[in-house]
Formats: C-alpha cells, structure tokens, sequence
C-alpha cells in the first residue's frame, strides 16, 4: 500500500450507498476499462488508491462524448485515471490536473509519459489553495475529487474560471450516507467533511444561476451547470 494513502484514507470513500446486489450488477455488467485504463485501475487496486469506481467510469464515458468539453480541469489528480479516462473520450480537449501530493505525482507522471499519447494533459504540481485564484483559463468541465471539506472553499474561484453552460461534478459528497445523518452521529474524525458539504450542498443545490443534480453512483456526484455569466453563492 502506498504510504500517502495508508496514513490519510477516508474510508467513507468506499461505501457506496446504493443497495449492494445493484453496485455489483453495475460494476460487473458495464464495460470495463481497456488498455492502458485497465493497467491502471489494476495497479489501483493492488495499492489500494482510490480511483472513480466502475458505474463512474462509464458515466464519463458517457459525459465526455456527449459534451465534447474543450477545456478541463481537474483537481485531485491521484495517479492520473480520470484525466486519462477524460483524454480518451474527449480527444480535442485540454486538460490541466492539480495535485500536491508528491507520491501521487510521480505515479502520474509515469502513467501521463507513458499513455498521454495526444499530449493533451498539462500536471501542476501546487495546493489548488494557491493555484485557483491565480489561474487565467476559462473551463467548460471541471472534475472535483479532492479533499470534500476544501470543495466550498475552492468552489468561488471554479465558478469564476467556468464558462457559462460549463458543467462541475464533485466526487464523494455522500460519504457513505453519513451526510443524511445528524453530526452527533457523525464520527468526530468525519465531520469538517460533513459541515464542509453541507456548506457546499446550501450554497449550490436551489441556487438560482445553477442547475443542481444529486447522483446517487458510487459514494455520490454533485453536478452543477452554470447558467449565468456570473454567480454570487449562497450562504
């Protein structure tokens, strides 16, 4: 297992909440990664990393031919699954990934050298804390999957750099169902995530300038399309 992720792991990650018989029935009967994705996915699965689940992986699938996105942004790269995912079926786009974690970016190097055939993936290597607000690019897809407590913190300088009718999914914001539960029974360690996406959750889900969808795949999507130039969130 590799060290980053054994000391940090946020189990409830793994817990999807949609009955279990229906988790396997998708994640057995869709189609599996090819190539090098399935390379990947399988090194994932002997290190333990987590990476967008099977159900997720056809979604995007799904997603990227159909919006054909441009320019895309990414935060949280991990060892660079889902920006190769992206790159595959959405050959005419760009995509900038952000990570800080220096194990998780010499893993996607290797795997970006290797398999970013079109060239299409630029790595920053920073806290998307220091990155975001100095970034000078507009996006129309951007792809959550960092830490779930910093997703409202990030989320004014996404929206400044997202194209009207741009789209943003954030990842993980069930929490293995934790989210539906009052905090007291919330285990301690969980709950910056849990007042952090229920921040997120009021700021964005009967917003105004927003077309909000919960999905309840894996442990949760958040997707949000922006519907005017400029949007002021709620408190």
């Amino acid at each position: 297992m590799l060290k980053s992720y054994s000391e940090n792991a946020n189990h409830n990650m793994r817990r999807p909440v949609v009955k279990e018989e229906l988790v396997d029935y998708m994640r057995t009967h869709l189609q599996q990664p090819q190539g090098h994705l399935a390379t990947i996915a399988a090194f994932a699965r002997e290190h333990n990393i987590p990476i967008i689940q099977q159900e997720v992986v056809a979604y995007f699938r799904l997603l990227m031919q159909t919006l054909a996105p441009k320019d895309i942004l990414e935060v949280g790269t991990a060892i660079g699954f889902s920006a190769l995912l992206m790159a595959e079926y959405a050959p005419d786009a760009q995509i900038t990934t952000i990570d800080r974690n220096p194990e998780m970016i010499a893993l996607a190097k290797e795997n970006f050298a290797q398999y970013d055939y079109r060239q299409q993936i630029s790595l920053l290597e920073a806290d998307a804390v220091d990155l975001l607000s100095n970034l000078d690019q507009a996006f129309d897809f951007v792809f959550m999957d960092s830490a779930k407590s910093k997703y409202i913190v990030f989320l004014p300088d996404i929206l400044k750099n997202l194209k009207k009718g741009g789209v943003i999914i954030f990842d993980d914001v069930f929490q293995g169902g934790d989210i539906a539960r009052p905090i007291e029974e919330v285990r301690r360690g969980q709950r910056t995530i849990y007042r952090g996406l229920h921040r997120l959750f009021d700021a964005t889900l009967n917003h105004p300038g927003l077309t909000a969808s919960l999905i309840p795949m894996s442990d949760g999507l958040l997707m949000l399309r922006k519907n005017e130039d400029e949007i002021h969130l709620l408190d």
